[in-house]
């Protein structure tokens, strides 16, 4: 859990081929990685600070700041992109002395864990994906708001009140946590790498491009797909495709929840991975 009480983004630190890598665990059994999204101030402590110790009942749980997100910096030198990132991650699962693992991805985090599949599914023993991209589909003007962000309580607010259905669960002090973070490792050379810039000469929809759909098909680990119905950032029918694709996959679909199922839903969340777990 967290080692810092003024600033509980911070738990414990490991190196991991010359990265310092900051991540937080709890819990005994078979281990189980969670993985932030993306987003100003994004740190795995703001994804998952309610579901690490509850998740931790049953199971070994860590939860890193992957390379260039939260507390985890960019090494001098190094440009963010997926072989980077999965490197980092596969060398974070050796580091703790892992073998193979269940990836929990919330957005960004679940286009992660589909990227281990491509690079390192050796250590790959099956996936919970929530908001995840994949395939080609349009920018949401929420995507588009995370990279041109610039820290202000009044600009955090607005971003963050896009992702979940009901925008009151945003409260001041959810706000002023994330900024503090925003304001000392903001992740926007990481961000910028994950949304596509504007062109100026360009009047039609800009594209984000996810993990090919056909890529897909050769994953054969047992999925589970979670998605808000009302999903702003990453709209419902990228998940139907996805599921389409993977043949060992099973979706459930939570109404009236936006792009955070584990912090809109945090209960039946729970209840679906320890099922899913239970079976795998």
């Amino acid at each position: 859990m967290s080692g810092n009480t003024e600033l509980p983004d911070i738990g414990v630190s490991i190196d991991v081929d010359g990265i310092q890598t900051n991540y937080h665990e709890c819990g005994e059994g078979d281990p189980v990685i969670l993985l932030h999204g993306s987003g100003p101030g994004v740190t795995a402590w703001q994804n998952w600070r309610g579901i690490l110790s509850r998740l931790g009942e049953t199971h070994r749980v860590l939860a890193p700041d992957i390379v260039g997100f939260g507390f985890s910096p960019l090494p001098e030198g190094e440009k963010p992109g997926i072989k980077l990132w999965t490197k980092h991650l596969a060398g974070f699962i050796e580091a703790m002395g892992l073998e193979r693992v269940t990836l929990v991805g919330n957005s960004f985090g679940g286009a992660l864990a589909l990227g281990m599949m491509a690079f390192h599914s050796d250590k790959v023993r099956s996936l919970i994906l929530m908001g995840t991209p994949a395939g080609e589909f349009e920018q949401t003007q929420g995507l588009a708001n995370s990279r041109s962000f610039e820290p202000s309580m009044d600009a955090m607010r607005s971003m963050m009140r896009a992702f979940p259905y009901d925008p009151s669960i945003v409260t001041d002090e959810v706000v002023a946590a994330r900024l503090r973070v925003a304001e000392i490792a903001s992740g926007k050379e990481t961000i910028g790498k994950l949304q596509p810039a504007a062109e100026p000469k360009s009047k039609g929809p800009r594209i984000v491009k996810g993990i090919p759909l056909q890529q897909l098909d050769a994953i054969d680990v047992p999925v589970l797909i979670l998605h808000g119905r009302e999903d702003k950032m990453i709209p419902l029918p990228v998940a139907v495709r996805m599921h389409e694709h993977l043949k060992r996959s099973e979706m459930h679909v939570f109404g009236q929840c936006g792009h955070w199922v584990q912090l809109e839903r945090e209960d039946e969340f729970l209840d679906q991975i320890r099922g899913f777990l239970r079976r795998n």
